[in-house]
């Protein structure tokens, strides 16, 4: 299969290595130019969960360098979705699939409103812990499940289709005729992470193990939950806290994309995360005041260091 990778960090580049290595023929589309040139000039470089395994690949700045791809990847921040969208109408065959792999609430539907719903699949990704290590190097602590599933429900040929490639790539892969849920049951994790990771500087297993950090983030998971439950999402299971907890443990050495965004002086994707669970909660009728204080303390964080 032809796939093109819109957006190769770090979660994009543990995509593009493994699907590569698998037998894919791969293309690497990023707008940092020295990863995308040690790509080209030496592969690309996966460590971690998965083994440690250097890959050729095809990479390239320039989206239009790619034509009739079998299947695209949206694997960009929040920002860099809107014209991803637009790039992947151009690169795709005109019945080729657009996968959109992203954190937080709300890109997808940006996605679906460019490229159509019914053309639309969601993936839901978590438990990879993954980093930048320079360029044309990426590491990754886990190697959990790829969920897929079609924007406009239900379970179609050419999501087996789409399963099969990842799974070529050693992925572990689960198909949903409702993605939505998993969206949401990955949100509950990011809002208890990312934000309060982001705020103290702590890894997972750091937060976990203090007191006064955990209270924190247990709440935001908390707050997730009655605005998920008040929107008719049918989780999985009754305790968030539980739930949030043991999914952290996988991954106790992690730090969260946001954490790492600030890090590099970077704007995170607060808005989609965190600021989810107000924007939705909002809507409905319910106080978010954890979330709220979370995004507006980030917010006046990088407003100390983001230009």
């Amino acid at each position: 299969m032809k796939i093109a990778i819109l957006g190769t960090g770090a979660m994009g580049s543990v995509y593009a290595a493994l699907l590569a290595d698998g037998g894919h023929e791969v293309w690497a589309i990023d707008t940092w130019a020295e990863h995308v040139k040690a790509m080209q000039d030496k592969g690309l470089r996966v460590e971690g969960a998965s083994g440690d395994r250097t890959v050729r690949l095809n990479a390239t700045t320039d989206a239009r360098d790619v034509k009739d791809a079998d299947l695209v990847i949206i694997a960009t921040k929040d920002d860099g979705v809107e014209a991803a969208a637009h790039n992947a109408l151009v690169i795709a065959k005109s019945d080729a699939p657009i996968l959109t792999i992203q954190n937080g609430l709300g890109s997808a539907d940006r996605v679906g409103e460019i490229v159509g719903a019914k053309r639309t699949m969601i993936g839901v990704v978590g438990g990879f812990g993954a980093s930048m290590k320079g360029p044309g190097h990426a590491h990754h602590n886990g190697m959990e499940f790829v969920r897929l599933g079609e924007m406009a429900g239900g379970l179609t040929p050419r999501i087996e289709t789409v399963k099969k490639a990842w799974e070529q790539g050693g992925f572990k892969v689960l198909a949903f005729d409702d993605i939505h849920k998993m969206v949401w049951e990955k949100l509950l994790c990011n809002v208890t992470y990312s934000g309060p990771c982001a705020m103290t500087g702590l890894r997972v297993g750091e937060l976990q193990a203090s007191p006064h950090g955990w209270s924190v983030a247990s709440a935001c998971a908390t707050e997730g939950f009655h605005v998920a439950r008040a929107r008719g999402i049918k989780l999985d299971f009754i305790d968030p806290v539980r739930y949030v907890w043991d999914f952290g443990q996988k991954i106790l050495g992690a730090r969260p994309s946001m954490l790492l965004d600030h890090m590099a002086g970077k704007r995170a994707e607060i808005d989609n995360i965190n600021g989810a669970i107000p924007r939705e909660g909002g809507k409905l009728g319910i106080a978010t005041p954890v979330n709220s204080v979370v995004v507006a303390l980030l917010k006046a964080k990088e407003s100390g260091f983001v230009k």
